[in-house]
């Protein structure tokens, strides 16, 4: 998976947040507003530690972007960027795929573990 992958992979992470957000916890709230018998469920945050892995302040994106903006960037160099910023997380795993073997990582989104290359993304 690349680069087009991840970015549609983030953006269904903030859908889903954004769906969960209003489906489940504005719904509850509004219940508990009408007086309805009801017993709060938490849903938590479960997608925000990879969105904000994304947008962190040194997140992949920010690195993505300042690595763009060296002209002697490679994709190794962002891969190492990456790994060294991000590596401790729980959600930036080592790669998993079954299909590329040359995969650089890969991140535990919320409808599972996707490994991807970055090959060709400098």
């Amino acid at each position: 998976n690349g680069f087009e992958q991840i970015s549609i992979n983030f953006v269904n992470e903030k859908l889903q947040q954004f769906f969960n957000h209003h489906m489940f916890v504005v719904e509850q709230e509004e219940y508990v507003k009408e007086g309805i018998d009801w017993e709060m469920v938490d849903f938590g945050m479960d997608l925000q530690a990879a969105i904000i892995m994304f947008e962190k302040p040194m997140g992949l994106w920010a690195i993505l972007e300042e690595e763009s903006l060296f002209p002697k960037a490679t994709d190794k160099s962002f891969e190492e960027k990456l790994k060294a910023s991000l590596g401790k997380l729980p959600i930036f795993l080592k790669p998993q795929s079954k299909t590329d073997k040359n995969a650089h990582f890969a991140i535990s989104h919320y409808a599972g573990i996707v490994s991807y290359n970055v090959t060709g993304w400098l």
